[in-house]
């Protein structure tokens, strides 16, 4: 299990760790026997606690005696006072953050090798938060970009010249959200009296993408040990004097499939 794995270096993090779950107490019993989960899994009897919060999964019909009750797929994190400090959720019950991905989006480094990556003007080294994942886990792929000295790229969204965009080669069975880009600083370009939104020191891009939840997905990645995801960093690096040829780093992640635990005991 995903947060099992990441406990140690959640632990040195300052943060600790508890699953609520809508399971009774002997189905999550079995599953942390079979899984060696050593973190706390809260069975919230009727799911009072869930709709206490708001968090019920209305898309569930009450019908279904199988799954009615689970909760919105989400995480939070609380500080000591018991105060919610940040809120992640997710819009299937399928899908699920993995811990990983959502510490990246919250500023963490996290204790993960990188790939430095060979790329004209640019130091580039990249990693995926997780290296095994399952039909519904929400991860997300790194990339760390320090420019060279005096040298800058533009931002997203910049008119009239090349910006930085990060692109992931289209693939069945996953699921690209839109990359998140840190904030641009304000370059003002003398001779032409412009001012343009680049990037002119160290910053970071996620990406986060989805294995694709749907049974259709499951079957299809059901055999498969591994899934190789390519993408390439295209941009336009300049100084102060001159702008470069356009460049387009290629960048590739492979990431271990698992099948998902669907066993279960009754309760």
């Amino acid at each position: 299990m995903e947060l099992q794995g990441r406990l140690e270096e959640i632990q040195r993090s300052g943060l600790g760790l508890a699953a609520i779950s809508y399971d009774p107490v002997p189905v999550l019993a079995d599953f942390a026997r079979r899984r060696s989960i050593t973190f706390p899994l809260l069975s919230d009897a009727g799911s009072a606690t869930i709709k206490a919060y708001g968090l019920l999964n209305t898309t569930v019909a009450p019908t279904n005696a199988l799954q009615y009750g689970i909760p919105f797929p989400g995480t939070f994190i609380i500080d000591r006072q018991g105060i919610v400090t940040s809120r992640i959720f997710e819009p299937q019950y399928q899908e699920r953050d993995t811990v990983s991905s959502v510490m990246v989006r919250l500023g963490a480094r996290l204790d993960v090798p990188g790939t430095r990556v060979a790329a004209p003007h640019l130091q580039v080294t990249t990693f995926a938060t997780d290296q095994v994942v399952a039909p519904g886990t929400h991860f997300s792929l790194v990339i760390d970009v320090v420019p060279e000295k005096g040298v800058h790229v533009y931002a997203p969204g910049v008119t009239g010249y090349k910006p930085i965009a990060l692109r992931i080669a289209p693939q069945p069975w996953i699921v690209v959200r839109q990359a998140q880009y840190p904030k641009a600083s304000d370059y003002f370009f003398k001779p032409l009296k412009e001012h343009v939104a680049v990037f002119d020191g160290p910053f970071r891009i996620i990406q986060d993408l989805t294995i694709d939840a749907s049974r259709e997905a499951e079957a299809a990645l059901k055999d498969r040990p591994q899934l190789a995801i390519t993408a390439s960093l295209d941009y336009q690096a300049c100084d102060d004097r001159v702008c470069f040829n356009p460049q387009s780093a290629p960048l590739s992640w492979t990431v271990r499939l698992r099948t998902l635990d669907r066993e279960r005991v009754k309760p």
